[in-house]
């Protein structure tokens, strides 16, 4: 099996993706789970661009790492200066790494009108940077930035600049599809080009602009790249960068090359979601092979093809990459697709998987949907079970919006009460949010937690709001999806009313006695 080494570049070019900003803590801790995923290198950062990581490399040093080498990131020398007196250099060689990887323009467009030096001048300094840094012992990756375009716009400019620093000593010439425009069929053709000229190591880097880095990067590799650079959930400038969750499947699983130590392929969803969590970024539920929604079926056909034969319907089993079937519940389902997605919530003295499938429909009519919403439909079906306990009921509830202040001074605030029945107890509490909704959810989960102190290690991460009939405008119906984790699992829970804030309230007592329910069945 032909190896490949992964760099994954979530810490420092995903870091450049709109909404992401990463603590010093956020990248330790995403370093060790991409360490445990298996890749061969991190790109950590620009020790040069920022205090922040610098303060990365100077922790990282004490970081117990067992694949992957972290790799700081930097740039050639300045026009007409010395290596030596470069500060950029200098903070790679201060950031304590082995491996270092620097960016130099492969587009002679770029040289002459953005660098705005001489071609000369870029040559000798991509050569002086490389050697500066291989005479103190490091191993360097050379980008070449813009490549593509250069190699289009001027070939020979392009190859002089991955001639010239795989004379200096590069360890690997990194091909960058930096616009991200390039297509499947040049990126080929390139690399063959780039593979019969030039002797050792090439890496691929692709952007998504045009929609193609993985397609871009496999067919690199096909060509003759052995190092694959991205980021786990594909996040980067602009459009962002080749999604690694999506190539080492497709690279390993489908082409036979070893991108990652086989046996930790199963933990790859998990990784990516606890990446997201780190990040503080939703993956997106149809990100291919790790995305909730990957394995999901909702068609009647697709569901009765699925379950006679996996195959059918199913390019990989899902637990290749710990991954899990998904049947969607609607009101186009079947009994024997109701049966297979509650499993045990179906069984025992339910009444009727029939009837179930019935008031599915009925509560589909009235506004509910369970397609996202399959922790509110295990609770449906459990509910009907004769030996089935409510955890604690509401009994009552209020909310009050108020505002405090004046003139500049203005401050919004909302306030909850919540009392609620366990068995023969009740409890009320009150809290203030900022807003009616979260001063609710914090009253309610203050009540269940004095029965049951466990629900104080979920939260809610995501909240989305949907008009069902807006023809009756303000008098709408409205439906109330609410996402809880507890860290290791995510559930989702639904709410219907004509008022928004009972239908959030509805979504929330499901979201807790899910949770409860959960633990219970053990």
């Amino acid at each position: 099996m032909e190896r490949l080494d992964i760099l994954d570049s979530t810490l420092r070019d995903g870091s450049q993706g709109e909404n992401i900003s990463f603590s010093v803590n956020d990248k330790l801790n995403i370093a060790r789970l991409l360490d445990g995923l298996g890749v061969a290198y991190i790109e950590a950062g620009n020790p040069a661009s920022n205090p922040k990581d610098r303060e990365f490399f100077e922790k990282a040093a004490g970081l117990f790492l067992r694949h992957a080498r972290l790799v700081a990131f930097g740039s050639t020398r300045k026009p007409h200066a010395a290596a030596e007196e470069d500060e950029g250099l200098a903070a790679l060689l201060a950031a304590g790494v082995e491996t270092a990887a620097i960016f130099g323009k492969a587009s002679a467009f770029h040289v002459e009108r953005v660098l705005r030096t001489s071609r000369e001048e870029n040559l000798r300094m991509v050569e002086d940077s490389v050697r500066f840094l291989k005479a103190r012992g490091l191993a360097v990756f050379f980008d070449a930035e813009h490549f593509f375009d250069g190699y289009r716009q001027d070939r020979d400019y392009a190859m002089a600049v991955l001639q010239t620093a795989r004379r200096a000593g590069a360890d690997c010439l990194v091909l960058c599809d930096t616009n991200g425009g390039t297509l499947p069929g040049e990126i080929r053709d390139t690399v063959q080009a780039v593979r019969a000229a030039v002797e050792g190591n090439l890496g691929i880097h692709c952007h998504n602009d045009a929609g193609c880095a993985e397609a871009n990067t496999i067919l690199a590799v096909q060509a003759g790249a052995s190092q694959v650079q991205g980021t786990l959930l594909g996040f980067g400038e602009r459009c962002g960068n080749a999604n690694l969750s999506t190539l080492i499947p497709s690279l390993q699983l489908k082409l036979g090359y070893r991108c990652i130590p086989p046996e930790n392929m199963a933990g790859l969803t998990r990784c990516v979601r606890a990446v997201g969590e780190a990040a503080n970024v939703v993956p997106d539920n149809g990100m291919p092979y790790v995305g909730r929604s990957a394995f999901a079926h909702k068609g009647g056909m697709h569901i009765d093809g699925v379950m006679k034969v996996p195959a059918s319907f199913e390019h990989i089993d899902p637990a290749a990459v710990g991954n899990s079937r998904s049947l969607l519940i609607s009101e186009v389902a079947g009994r024997a697709a109701v049966s297979q997605a509650l499993g045990a919530a179906a069984a025992g003295s339910d009444p009727g998987t029939q009837e179930l499938v019935q008031l599915i429909k009925e509560q589909e009519h009235q506004g509910y949907q369970y397609e996202y919403a399959a922790a509110s439909l295990k609770l449906l079906a459990a509910r009907r079970r004769e030996d089935f306990r409510p955890f604690f009921r509401v009994v009552y509830s209020r909310t009050l919006g108020e505002q405090l202040g004046g003139g500049e001074g203005l401050v919004n605030g909302s306030s909850a009460i919540v009392k609620i029945r366990a068995g023969d107890d009740f409890e009320v509490c009150g809290a203030e949010g900022e807003g009616p909704v979260h001063a609710l959810d914090r009253a309610l989960r203050q009540a269940v937690g004095k029965f049951y102190p466990s629900v104080a290690k979920s939260r809610l991460t995501d909240y989305k709001v949907r008009v069902i009939d807006p023809q009756d405008a303000t008098a709408a119906k409205v439906r109330v999806l609410v996402e809880t984790t507890d860290g290791r699992d995510v559930w989702t829970t639904v709410g219907v009313s004509r008022d928004i804030i009972q239908a959030s309230l509805q979504a929330c007592v499901d979201a807790l006695e899910y949770e409860l329910w959960k633990e219970a069945q053990g």
